[in-house]
């Protein structure tokens, strides 16, 4: 019996669903300093004016800078080195911080739902004016922040709970100008609150997409764009392999993505080059950066007898 182990090296810069995180530390910057500082205005003026919808989007711009905060402090911490207790660095920090990320947006959905709600049941007066001008402030810097993330939203799920915070964000900006309009216009002060239920439902469509990704990768389970029966019948189909058991594909963060197989080859062990283009073929075309194969020359090995 022979046994190969492959390991693709991170030498290729250019593919950038290895490298995500690397760019964006401007991007968390610029977005946590523009944000606090709206939070400050929003809430002082929310107070001033009376308008709980602008309190209630301070809340929600409060949230989204403590995100912005974890999926910073995660990306950071992936590009750690390895040590003898953390073997694979921090990588899997990233992880964490999507499903914190998405429990995050989730309460904000909750606070903001439950403000809704008592508005409805008590409309108050409030200044539409401010609301529209202060709201208006709020949907160019969430939208700023937002594009600051645009490029790293497909490949790394980190970078797209900040891009997600901050559009969200940008639209119920978008609803408090329009309720201000609105209320300017006719006086009607349920239009508020009514407004604000609509893009809580809009919040809380984006947010389910985003927990259901980060539990999954929190699970191990194969990351989305990724086919396994695609990868199996790769190997399946290398010349001189009989079997493939003991597949194993699962993200080491999320941006990278690991692969663990047995190859039955009862010809013999092909060499290491045969392993190496296994590994280049695995990272170019299916996204997969680590792959470790070991080799099998008896089927005696195989669960069931292959």
């Amino acid at each position: 019996m022979g046994a190969g182990h492959s390991h693709s090296h991170q030498h290729d810069a250019g593919h950038g669903h290895s490298h995500a995180p690397a760019d964006f530390g401007n991007a968390f910057l610029i977005g946590i300093v523009l944000n606090t500082a709206f939070v400050v205005i929003e809430a002082t003026y929310g107070w001033l004016s009376g308008s709980m919808a602008l309190i209630a989007d301070a809340g929600h711009n409060l949230s989204d800078v403590l995100a912005l905060m974890l999926a910073w402090a995660a990306s950071v911490a992936a590009k750690r080195p390895p040590t003898d207790r953390f073997t694979y660095g921090y990588k899997s920090s990233t992880i964490l911080a999507a499903l914190a990320n998405a429990a995050l947006l989730l309460i904000a959905v909750g606070a903001i739902l439950y403000e809704t709600i008592a508005r409805m049941a008590e409309p108050a007066p409030v200044e539409g004016m401010t609301m529209v001008v202060v709201a208006g402030i709020g949907i160019a810097i969430n939208t700023g922040t937002a594009l600051l993330f645009l490029r790293g939203r497909e490949n790394d799920l980190n970078i797209r709970g900040a891009f997600l915070h901050m559009a969200a964000d940008a639209l119920v900006s978008l609803g408090v100008v329009i309720a201000g309009v609105a209320i300017l216009w006719t006086g009607a002060v349920w239009i508020d609150p009514a407004v604000s239920l609509l893009i809580v439902l809009v919040i809380a469509w984006g947010t389910w997409g985003l927990l259901k990704d980060s539990v999954k990768m929190s699970l191990l389970a194969v990351p989305r764009g990724i086919s396994e029966s695609a990868v199996r019948g790769y190997l399946t189909g290398l010349p001189g392999v009989e079997a493939v058991h003991d597949l194993h594909i699962w993200p080491m963060s999320t941006t990278e993505t690991a692969l663990t197989a047995h190859l039955v080859m009862p010809g013999g062990h092909p060499g290491d080059a045969f392993l190496r283009e296994i590994a280049e073929e695995l990272e170019h075309h299916h996204r997969i950066g680590h792959t470790t194969v070991q080799v099998e020359i008896s089927r005696e090995d195989c669960p069931g007898g292959c």
